[in-house]
């Protein structure tokens, strides 16, 4: 073999794996979304092991100022749990959603994909399309696939950025009430005629709101 065939070869062997922890770190703390797996391994030299610098870089960041955590499909660098009160300063005042957005997030959460309809059904009041738009807006919930009934109603699911928002890798790590709270998101007291069942991490309102945000 040559020098220039040997120069070709070298390019498609994969880096030592210290090297590819180090490419994986860089594409980390480049992105400011969650990247997947795949769109990782388009980035990274041919024959890297992406599985095991993944788990090699979150066990290497589990003790430090920032974790590597996995949300939906995607990975990214998050801060550890329990330092966030030291972004406070830099942090955006929360704007607390109107309990019928609550109420209508935390359906569709739990139950996605669901209809307009069946959101009203279990709320036992209609849903404005205001609540809708605005959880739209926040990039919380979208539109999912049409339901093959009569109609084909569109369906509602939560989004990445709602995982990422509550820390969550999947929607079975739904947040509780505690977490809702402190994320500005309800009340420290339920309202009038309203029935709170924690165990069930459930916020149920008898009458509908006008207004987005309270």
């Amino acid at each position: 073999m040559d020098k220039d065939e040997s120069q070709i070869e070298n390019l498609f062997e994969a880096p030592p794996f210290l090297e590819q922890e180090r490419m994986l770190e860089a594409i980390l703390f480049s992105v400011s979304e969650p990247i997947s797996k795949q769109q990782i391994e388009k980035r990274m030299p041919i024959g890297s092991d992406v599985s095991e610098a993944l788990l090699s870089l979150k066990d290497r960041y589990s003790s430090r100022g920032v974790n590597l955590v996995r949300i939906g499909d995607g990975y990214a660098l998050r801060t550890a749990p329990g330092l966030g009160f030291l972004m406070q300063k830099e942090s955006v005042e929360t704007r607390k959603l109107s309990r019928a957005a609550i109420e209508t997030l935390a359906i569709i959460a739990y139950h996605q994909p669901v209809t307009r309809s069946e959101i009203e059904e279990i709320r036992g009041v209609s849903v404005s399309s205001g609540t809708i738009d605005i959880l739209l807006e926040l990039e919380w919930i979208k539109l999912g696939r049409r339901r093959q009934s009569p109609g084909r109603p569109v369906t509602f699911v939560v989004t990445q950025l709602f995982l990422d928002h509550f820390g969550m890798e999947s929607a079975k790590d739904l947040p509780g009430i505690k977490e809702l709270r402190d994320a500005g998101l309800l009340d420290n007291r339920p309202p009038p005629g309203a029935t709170l069942d924690i165990s069930d991490n459930e916020f149920i309102e008898n009458e509908d709101q006008e207004d987005m945000f309270e």
